[in-house]
């Protein structure tokens, strides 16, 4: 029996986790009571108890919780950004090249964001294969569920006396300074980080994240793209769906994978100008269905696991 202890369980993220984890026979999740969910020596020895420790917290208290996980032996998933681009930390998508090897003997492992999670997939394989240059200068946009923006969002979105403007999609991050584009950058092995534009729409959760390109943005042709996705994208988490739009009467919904834990990649558009899409769920694939992918693959069992695919 594999013990496990959530950080941060009340939140979102972790409530996802644990409904997830609910009916596995195969772990036993540590719980503290409500009186000693943010006390330091609760959590530490609850750390020293558990095998693995999610961490699904904001990233201050997420190094913190580091810091005081230090020496109790625990593994460490955390959810948080404070910690995808360090060096010591393995970045758990492990559809990168070589990265589920790595995510299978860490004990250090950051869950990608939401949104880099589908810009990593759609342009990290292209990089590799030599159909993106990497000093390629790429757009992105993105548009995600409000329960991606936590509690607080949730329940202003939620609030029967809401904003009207909360009723159409909205735009942020405008400053071009997401805290996602490091992860972005680096993980797709771009020189630049891309010209990003995250929208949030009146709806729980979903993702659709798209990458469109210009033929001369490539070394090759769309069939070529959609070769390279084929091949490395066959998993039933992270698959390629050549018809994906045909399926959809020429609309693709943002809504499509909500409540799932899997991702959906696929390419539209002709020789001269391209879409690179990826949907899921951002609470799913591009958070907590990721973390729990991770623990699976640290435990050495399938991968989908009290997952939903």
């Amino acid at each position: 029996m594999t013990n496990l202890f959530i950080d941060g369980s009340a939140g979102t993220t972790g409530l996802r986790i644990r409904n997830r984890l609910y009916a596995r026979e195969d772990l036993h999740v540590l719980t503290l009571p409500e009186s000693l969910r943010k006390d330091p020596s609760a959590r530490r020895e609850a750390m020293a108890q558990a095998d693995v420790t999610f961490l699904c917290l904001p990233d201050a208290a997420a190094r913190e919780a580091v810091a005081l996980a230090e020496g109790t032996g625990t593994v460490l998933i955390d959810t948080s950004t404070a910690h995808r681009t360090s060096p010591e930390w393995t970045y758990g998508l492990p559809e990168l090249p070589g990265m589920r090897e790595k995510i299978a003997s860490s004990r250090l492992i950051a869950n990608p964001g939401c949104h880099a999670s589908g810009f990593v997939a759609l342009t990290a394989p292209l990089v590799h294969a030599g159909l993106l240059r990497k000093d390629a200068q790429l757009s992105c946009f993105s548009l995600t569920g409000y329960s991606g923006g936590g509690k607080s969002m949730i329940a202003a979105y939620e609030a029967e006396d809401r904003e009207p403007l909360l009723s159409a999609p909205r735009q942020y991050a405008l400053g071009q300074a997401h805290k996602h584009l490091p992860e972005m950058q680096t993980f797709s092995g771009l020189q630049t980080p891309p010209l990003f534009c995250p929208i949030v729409g009146d709806f729980y959760s979903g993702m659709e994240v798209t990458v469109p390109l210009f033929a001369s943005d490539l070394r090759g042709t769309i069939s070529d793209v959609k070769d390279v996705f084929a091949s490395c994208y066959q998993s039933s988490i992270l698959h390629f769906d050549g018809e994906a739009e045909q399926a959809e009467n020429g609309f693709l919904s943002a809504g499509a994978f909500a409540g799932r834990d899997d991702m959906q990649i696929t390419v539209c558009g002709n020789e001269e100008r391209l879409l690179l899409i990826a949907r899921f769920d951002n609470l799913g694939k591009g958070a907590s269905g990721a973390a729990i992918q991770n623990l699976n693959l640290l435990l050495g069992i399938d991968e989908t696991a009290g997952l939903v695919v």
